[in-house]
Order: structure tokens, then sequence, then C-alpha cells
């Protein structure tokens, strides 16, 4: 594309800010006739920027959110479109008729299709802007962990205006203009692609752009643990990875939510990349010009009102900002820390957690299965520890105790010195058609009656779960909803603790992965006690208490 076609791509920002905190509390405590009175004026700065950095010469365009402010945020991003064109002295027609320049409402929201965050989906004219327009989603750069910004100088959360820098105009500073050429840039930095980076620096003592007068260094925005994708395309990930640094489109809607909180100081990964036109504006405009414009709005709001971003939404909407509130997908409340944050037993509040809740604690990852009453909860070694045989299961899960945080040591609740499993063949046990379920374990007390719990006066260990555990564990709300979250992470299969009948040959239950071939995959299975594979192993349950 030639520079003059590139030199007419223009870019508008807007920034809505809601959900601000600030007041006066006072407090009066009458006590046999003692008074004692404070008035404090409580400030908190809930507040966030939007980063917007374009260049029209080489069509980088880079889009996220800045927590400046002392409390968590939740952040969504709306795009919407404008292009019209003249050929010769003929006057300009716009793409799509009904649109004007300068009425941002006529503006077309851009709508991705449900499964192709790509391509726009034909519903409310977006689909008119694929030909000519390509949007680039995302953060991704080989050998690159994350780009660098510069953090915004204005932490006024009553000030609207974004952090727009190089071409990027925002629109209170530039007034609302749509010609192409006014200024309103509020942030340094021309606009290209990388122009931030480890260790640069900016004074703004002289005050050229809004905010404080100091200087600042640059800072790295968030990793993007996910693509930017559709909430079609999120409601098919596991629970436990529905929350993270990544954007998730409403594709109803248009609008893009960060799926997590951002917490304070740090910034999103980027929405948006680059925004280039394609040769094909050249076959529609001849002897003419072209004005394209995008123009981001966005919401940034106090986690108390996500209720503001429901109206109109997609019907998994709710969930998922519920799931964003709570750090997890399976949590009642919001005081644990995300699946992958590594924390210490003391951050957690094992009450909150939800069956199939993952978590990470002392520098293991578990999946959470049952509130067993009294303070105790059952919880699993997220993955199985490959190349391990039920023949090492004993040696295993002690050396497992043994190497977990004395934190952790701490909570664990007794169970039985030892389990009295019993023994069943699979013929015997029975089997639902989809090997989800064994049907007939009260053929064999042993092996029905052998069901994990606490005992008082037992061993601090960890153990591995019974086939009757397995059993009754499986199922929609429980500890293990489905196949696929039965299974260990990474796709590893485990064994149970109950074996087959020995002789004729010595075998043991085992919840089977997607690696064994149909139609047992992901089924309730038994295998030779000694088989060792890198596909799976052991998987230790410890039961904590709290």
């Amino acid at each position: 594309m030639t520079p003059e076609k590139k030199r007419k791509l223009r870019n508008i920002a807007l920034l809505s800010l809601l959900g601000l905190i600030g007041g006066t509390m006072a407090f009066q405590d009458f006590n046999q006739q003692a008074i004692n009175d404070r008035e404090n004026t409580v400030q908190v700065n809930v507040g966030g920027r939007v980063h917007d950095y374009y260049n029209r010469d080489t069509e980088n365009k880079d889009v996220f959110v800045e927590n400046y402010g002392e409390r968590p945020i939740m952040a969504r991003i709306r795009l919407s479109e404008f292009l019209e064109y003249q050929r010769g002295d003929e006057a300009f027609t716009p793409l799509v008729a009904g649109s004007e320049r300068d009425n941002l409402a006529t503006w077309i929201t851009w709508i991705p299709s449900a499964n192709n965050i790509n391509q726009r989906a034909d519903t409310g004219n977006s689909s008119a802007f694929n030909r000519y327009a390509q949007l680039t989603f995302g953060w991704s750069r080989e050998g690159e962990t994350a780009p660098w910004y510069m953090p915004t100088f204005n932490h006024d959360n009553l000030d609207l205006r974004t952090a727009a820098a190089g071409h990027a105009r925002d629109y209170i500073a530039g007034a609302g203009a749509t010609d192409g050429t006014t200024d309103g840039a509020t942030h340094p930095g021309d606009g290209t692609d990388a122009y931030w980076s480890e260790n640069d620096t900016f004074d703004n003592s002289a005050g050229i752009w809004p905010g404080a007068t100091l200087e600042n260094e640059a800072a790295q925005n968030l990793r993007q643990q996910r693509a930017p994708m559709t909430i079609e395309q999120w409601s098919n990930l596991l629970p436990y990875q529905q929350i993270g640094d990544f954007w998730v489109v409403d594709h109803t809607t248009g609008w893009a939510y960060w799926a997590s909180l951002l917490e304070p100081g740090q910034a999103s990964s980027y929405l948006l990349d680059a925004a280039e036109l394609t040769e094909a504006i050249e076959d529609t405009v001849f002897n003419g010009s072209y004005y394209y414009g995008i123009h981001v709005d966005s919401q940034l709001i106090s986690p108390d009102n996500s209720e503001e971003f429901l109206p109109g939404g997609d019907s998994r909407l709710e969930a998922f900002l519920t799931g964003i509130k709570n750090n997890s997908m399976n949590e009642s409340g919001t005081s644990n820390p995300r699946y992958e944050v590594d924390s210490p037993p003391s951050d957690f509040n094992f009450d909150t957690m939800l069956p199939g809740r993952v978590f990470t604690m002392a520098g293991e990852q578990y999946r959470y299965l049952e509130d067993m009453g009294n303070g105790n909860h059952m919880i699993i070694r997220h993955e199985a520890i490959r190349n391990t045989s039920f023949s090492d299961q004993p040696q295993v899960l002690a050396d497992f105790y043994a190497e977990l945080a004395p934190a952790v040591q701490a909570i664990v609740a007794p169970v039985a010195d030892e389990f009295t499993p019993g023994a069943i063949f699979e013929a015997d046990a029975g089997m639902d058609a989809q090997g989800w379920h064994v049907t007939n374990l009260a053929s064999n007390p042993e092996v029905a009656t052998d069901v994990t719990q606490v005992v008082p006066d037992g061993t601090r260990r960890a153990f591995a779960l019974s086939l009757a555990d397995v059993n009754r564990l499986s199922g929609p709300g429980l500890g293990f909803p489905n196949f696929e979250q039965r299974v260990g992470a990474n796709n590893t299969w485990w064994w149970t603790r109950t074996p087959t009948p020995f002789p004729p040959t010595p075998g043991a239950w085992n919840v089977r992965s997607q690696r064994f071939s149909s139609p047992y995959a992901t089924q309730l299975g038994v295998n030779h006690r000694d088989n060792n594979y890198s596909s799976g192993g052991v998987r230790p349950a410890i039961i904590i208490h709290q």
C-alpha cells in the first residue's frame, strides 16, 4: 500500500470510566456519657486508562488497559468502524448506508463470527468491512514474552481522556474531530510497534502530557495467556482455564472483556495490535480518496458494579463476570487467588471453593474435590505423577507427602493407617455404557465401603482414591463433572487404590485418558499393576483441615 493510502488511515479513541469510589464517613460511639468522634475523608483511587498507540504510516495500532489505581478493576472495550470513499469529484459515499463520519453513534460496531475472531460476522453490517480492513488481535512475537509501555502520567480518575500516542486522537483532546488531521495525542510515543522497551524513561516535568510532572519508567504488559477469543470459543475451555490474562469477545454485542481482575499496577495484554487496509480499497477508489476510522469505546468499573456489563449480553456473560470477580469459575466467594498463582495455604478460604476448582498451593497444583464437613476438604494433585506403577504407589505417595511444604503438612487431616480396598473384577463391578460409573459395587461390600474419610487417630498422609471414591465423586456439580475433567491435567491417566483379585493376573483399576485406544478412552478400566507409562501414573490426594 502506498504511503499516501496509508496516510488516510485514521483513529479515534473514547474512554468511559465508571464505578468511582470516594466520600466521607463519620463514626460516633456513645458509652457512659463519653463520646468519641472521628471524621475521615476516604479517597481510594480506583482508576484505569485505555492506551491507544497508533501510527498511520506503519498501520500499527496497540489497544490495551492500564490500572493505575489502588483497587482491582474490570475492563471491557468495544470497537466500531467507519469507511467512506470518493471517486474523482464525486461526493463521499459511506461504505454502509446511513453511517456518518461526524456521528459516532452511526459507526458500525465490530462483531466477530462466533468461532473466528478474525472474521467479522454477517451481523449489523460489520461484515462489510471484511474486504477493506484487516484487524490483528492479541500480541505474539517469537522469543518475546510481552511488550513494554509507558505508564500514564494522568491518575485523575475523573479525567476521561485516554493515553493516546502517535497519530491516535483522544476524543476529548481532539474535540471530537473526525477530519483526519486534528492532533489529539495525550501520551508520549510515535505509535510505532515496540516503541518502548525495558529501562526506557520519559520525563514529564515540563507538563507536556496530561497528569503528574515527573519521570516514569517503562513497564511491561501482562503476558497474553491465550489469544483473544469469542465467548463461544471461551465456553469450550475447561472451567479452570476460563479466567486468566486474555480477552474474550461477546460476539452478540462486540464488547471485549478482560478475562480477569486487572490488579493495581498491571496493564492488560493487547486487544488490538494492528489495523491494516487491504489492497481492495484501491479497487474501489479511482483517482480519489477515502477515510477510515476506528472508534475505541471502553468501560472500566469496580468489580462491585459488574452488573453494569450485563444488559444485552450473551447468556453466558453473567457466569463469566462472576468468575472474573471470584478469580475462578468454581468459586462461591471472592477471596481465593487465581488458579495459576502459587500461594501459601494461609491465602486460601477453602469453604468458598466449589468442586472442580483448580488452585496452586505451595508449589503444587490441585483440584478441589469436596467439602467433607467440619472444616475438612478433599483435594487431589491436578496432574498424575508420570512413569509410576500401581506397585510403586505406596512409596510414591510417601515421597509426595514428605516433599510437601511444612505449611501444607500442618493442615493435612489424618486418614486410616491402612485402607482395606478389597478387590473386584471388571465383570463383577459392572459398567455403564459410557464407562463413567461402575454399577455393581454393592456386589462386593469391601470394595463398596472403601470410602476415604477423616480418622482422628489415624495418620497424616497422602493417599490414592478408591474405586468407590471415584464413583461417588463423578457427576455434574461434583469434583469430576465429566470425562475430560476426571483425567489428570495434560491428559494423564491415573491409578486408584483398588486392585483386581490375584490370581489370575495382578491388575488394578485406573482412570484412563484419551491416550488409550477407543472405545476405552477416558473410561474406568483395569491394567497390570506393574505397568509404567510416561502418559500417567499415581495421583496423590490429601484431606486438609481449615
